[in-house]
């Protein structure tokens, strides 16, 4: 997560970096298309990233088969209610919120599967 003011080709970077420290075992990443070639070539060379590209096909609506995983993630997020609306001023604590939002829905998901 960046500042809004910050590209998205120049906050990949960033986010990469943070990303590398914490989870350098991963292999691919999707992306959208606000990412230009640099980025993929950089991230390839620097940590071994693949960026995936994720693109709209035509006109009109289409189901895209993974940014549907991120809006499905995004849905289950605004059932919290810290996140059924935008209080976070301070990127940290909203980043530290959706870490906490995320272990409750795993931590659902595995107790349904047993």
């Amino acid at each position: 997560m960046h500042s809004a003011h910050i590209s998205d080709t120049r906050g990949i970077r960033l986010l990469l970096i943070r990303l590398y420290s914490s989870f350098p075992l991963l292999k691919k990443i999707w992306v959208d298309g606000g990412y230009k070639q640099g980025c993929f070539d950089w991230a390839k060379a620097m940590f071994g990233y693949l960026l995936e590209l994720v693109q709209r096909l035509g006109d009109g609506f289409t189901v895209l088969r993974k940014r549907w995983i991120v809006e499905r993630t995004f849905a289950w997020i605004s059932f919290y209610r810290r996140f059924s609306r935008d209080y976070e001023h301070n990127p940290k604590s909203s980043e530290t919120n959706i870490k906490i939002v995320m272990i409750a829905l795993m931590l659902k998901h595995l107790e349904n599967s047993s």
